[in-house]
């Protein structure tokens, strides 16, 4: 807010500046005040959205990573049940491999979930 009362005093300030040099007719300060606004709009609106797609850019970034892990730490997860438990297809009994790396992989996501919200948390305090 601070940056935008000074954008616009500058700009009010060098406006009245060039006024006093010379004489201008009421279409130029119509001019000048349509060329404000619109450098005012950019600012406003151009320059979020550049900071605004850095963050998308990072977050898209950081949500493929933690696919990936959790991706990958199910399938060893599943590994080692198959290879250490003995369930290694031969009955039904196969599926208590698949159900208790599902039981895992949820544990792990409802960590993540919990650490992220403390994170936040320490963040707004």
């Amino acid at each position: 807010m601070v940056g935008q009362a000074a954008y616009v005093h500058d700009t009010l300030c060098n406006r009245a500046k060039e006024r006093s040099v010379a004489t201008q007719n009421p279409l130029d300060g119509a001019r000048d005040l349509q060329k404000m606004l619109v450098d005012y709009a950019k600012q406003e609106t151009v320059e979020p959205l550049k900071t605004l797609g850095g963050y998308l850019v990072w977050g898209i970034a950081g949500a493929i990573m933690m696919f990936l892990g959790l991706f990958f730490f199910g399938i060893g997860t599943l590994r080692l049940l198959q290879t250490e438990a003995s369930l290694d297809g031969n009955s039904w009994m196969s599926l208590l491999a698949y159900l208790g790396a599902i039981a895992v992989l949820i544990g792990a996501m409802v960590s993540l979930f919990l650490a992220f919200l403390r994170a936040k948390n320490r963040a707004l305090s």
